[in-house]
């Protein structure tokens, strides 16, 4: 029987998810959100259960707004590493949900390691 590409999408992402609960050791989360129009990312505490920092292209402040694209990932990675920095985070685990790591989810990695963050 085929799976929908939801089911897929869902299935992937517990798998990567439960993997990550398994290697975080109380270190936060970078969570990545990638819609047909923006993208998004948290860093969040899963211990506390509280959002630490994020960022997003629906901010005017990053001049890409409503934009999807690697361009924009890549400010928006370079965004969450600064406001990790303010928040006292140096080190995280890359939840990538769903999504492959592969164009714009890799931009946003490694916009944000190369602002410091460590994962």
């Amino acid at each position: 029987m085929a799976n929908s590409k939801r089911q897929l999408f869902l299935k992937r992402r517990l798998r990567v998810r439960n993997r990550l609960k398994k290697n975080a050791s109380g270190r936060p989360r970078l969570s990545v959100h990638r819609s047909s129009k923006n993208i998004s990312v948290q860093l969040i505490d899963d211990l506390n259960g509280v959002t630490l920092a994020a960022a997003s292209t629906l901010e005017k402040d990053l001049g890409v707004v409503g934009k999807n694209n690697i361009e924009a990932a890549g400010k928006v990675g370079a965004a969450i590493a600064e406001r990790a920095k303010k928040a006292g985070v140096e080190e995280c685990v890359f939840d990538r949900g769903g999504f492959l790591f592969h164009g714009k989810v890799k931009a946003l990695a490694d916009a944000a390691r190369e602002g410091g963050l460590k994962f």
